[in-house]
């Protein structure tokens, strides 16, 4: 059991700032990926971003392109995902998840140890 604790508001404004927290174990894998995810309704987890332990990071998802970040903090304990200019459309379940290596990968199905879910709201 691999523990990722997520924190966050759980509404945001509508054009305010969303930002989660998910922290982990440093010592957790040598090579590790984390990345966010996010469901909404009856549709799949959407990939959102992520990052790897040699500090390469697929894009963005295109829904938050431009306006959000996926960051670690300096002592590799903590992941961070801000989304900026908030919208209704990103209002859902937010999720962290975790691997062990480095593979660059979008795939739920990828990652086997998951937070247990943030759900946020976004309105005005």
């Amino acid at each position: 059991q691999v523990p990722l604790v997520q924190s966050g508001e759980n509404w945001v404004q509508t054009g305010g700032s969303l930002k989660l927290a998910c922290a982990y174990s440093e010592s957790t894998f040598i090579n590790k990926r984390l990345a966010w995810f996010r469901q909404s309704g009856d549709l799949e987890r959407e990939f959102l971003g992520s990052v790897t332990w040699f500090g390469s990071r697929p894009g963005l998802a295109h829904s938050v392109e431009g306006r959000a970040r996926v960051s670690p903090d300096d002592d590799n304990t903590t992941l961070y995902l801000q989304i900026d200019n908030a919208k209704p459309d990103d209002t859902g379940m937010y999720y962290c998840a975790l691997a062990e290596g480095i593979r660059l990968s979008t795939a739920a199905s990828d990652f086997p140890y998951w937070g247990k879910g943030t759900l946020v709201t976004v309105s005005s």
